[in-house]
């Protein structure tokens, strides 16, 4: 089958190498247009293209689909079948209808759970017992498609976004190159979904890092577990912005008010939650590196300290 292949971020990019590795005639690469990134705001190749442009398959990066020149241009490609994969752009139903066999969503998440833009995230945060890849048959709505192929993780007590989203990243690839092999041999069927049962994992913003210590100490941990590495988690000492990159929950009660610091031992730093406590384990302090609680304590600094009081 002739495959045009649409996505930007690693997550896509690995699914793209498990299609080429297995073989697979990708005729054409879809990404979003290059973007400045870093100190010196460079244009910056996404991961997906430069896959693309490693394997010599031609690139193509318009800002949007709708308009009818792109359309003509993806048509002249003469696709089978379309794979998408977090590519971040609006498939309208004139670029659905091209390929003869529709296009192909990798989606990370078990549909219709996780609808949206942040589902591994969402699902960890959610305290999910576990996730996995849809792919899924696109149509215009928001991942609402017929589901062709599931395959499912637990989410472990350790799992953080990052791990998560490589695991994901893994299983996409396998997946794809397995829906394939069942569309070559005409026994992949689609399975509806229930509207009933769907949820949508919103967009991540940095605020959404921002810990808000009335919620129960579980909550939290996970929350500080879906969040890294992006968009993080942080807390406010005063006027210094703390961002907390390891915590777990512990069952120690307190009748002081959430957001307090408890105490400060080398093993962590306790801050009173609305349920339970949370234990601190790595911080960063603004302008530093991040540090375990052991070195903060080593290194003399007079913050979260007992009594202190965290917003």
């Amino acid at each position: 089958m002739r495959i045009v292949f649409a996505g930007t971020p690693d997550f896509a990019a690995i699914a793209l190498k498990a299609l080429l590795g297995a073989g697979h005639n990708v005729v054409g690469v879809y990404s979003q247009p290059d973007r400045p990134a870093g100190r010196g705001r460079k244009l910056m190749l996404s991961p997906v293209k430069q896959v693309a442009l490693d394997a010599d398959i031609p690139v193509f990066q318009p800002a949007s689909l709708k308009p009818e020149d792109a359309q003509q241009e993806l048509a002249a490609l003469r696709p089978d079948v379309m794979i998408v994969a977090a590519y971040g752009l609006i498939l309208p139903k004139a670029v659905l209808d091209i390929p003869c066999h529709g296009c192909l969503n990798i989606h990370a998440s078990l549909l219709p759970r996780w609808r949206g833009a942040a589902p591994i995230q969402r699902a960890i945060a959610a305290g999910d017992a576990d996730t996995g890849i849809t792919i899924m048959q696109m149509d215009v709505g928001l991942d609402t498609g017929d589901m062709l192929l599931k395959v499912a993780t637990p989410i472990n007590p350790d799992d953080t976004g990052g791990t998560l989203h490589d695991r994901l990243a893994d299983l996409g690839g396998e997946a794809i190159v397995e829906a394939l092999a069942k569309l070559a041999g005409g026994k992949l069927a689609g399975e509806s979904q229930n509207d009933d049962d769907a949820c949508y994992a919103h967009k991540l913003s940095k605020e959404d890092g921002h810990i808000d210590w009335t919620r129960s100490a579980p909550e939290i941990e996970r929350l500080i577990r879906a969040f890294n590495p992006w968009p993080g988690t942080f807390t406010d000492l005063g006027e210094q912005r703390i961002r907390i990159h390891q915590a777990r929950a512990v069952a120690q009660e307190s009748d002081q008010a959430p957001g307090t610091v408890l105490c400060r031992e080398r093993e962590g730093i306790d801050v009173a939650c609305g349920t339970g406590s949370l234990r601190i384990t790595s911080v960063q302090l603004p302008g530093t590196r991040a540090l375990s609680v052991s070195d903060l304590i080593n290194g003399g600094k007079p913050v979260l300290m007992p009594e202190q009081e965290l917003h």
